[in-house]
C-alpha cells in the first residue's frame, strides 16, 4: 500500500488530515504531493486553515485536508 492508498483510507475511516499526522502516522513526508496526485486524478479535496500552538507554545497555523468527493468513475 502506497501514500496515495493510505491517505485515501485515512481520509475514509478518520476525516481530515495534517501534514503532521500524515508524517506520524503514515509516514508520508510529502503530504501536499500526494493531494496534488489526488486531485489531478479527480478527487476533490479542500483545505482548511487552523491554529494551534507549536512544540514550543507559540502559535502556528496549518492546513487539514478533507475529501469531499471521489473522482465521476469511483462514484458509479
Amino acid at each position: 500500500m502506497g501514500h496515495k492508498e493510505r491517505t485515501l483510507e485515512w481520509f475514509k475511516t478518520k476525516g481530515g488530515l495534517t501534514s503532521k499526522e500524515a508524517f506520524e502516522e503514515l509516514g508520508n513526508t510529502r503530504l501536499s504531493a500526494t493531494i496534488k496526485r489526488l486531485r489531478e486524478e479527480g478527487y476533490v479535496i479542500v483545505s482548511v486553515g487552523e491554529e494551534g500552538l507549536n512544540r514550543f507554545g507559540e502559535k502556528t497555523k496549518y492546513v487539514r485536508y478533507y475529501l469531499v468527493a471521489k473522482p465521476k468513475e469511483e462514484e458509479q
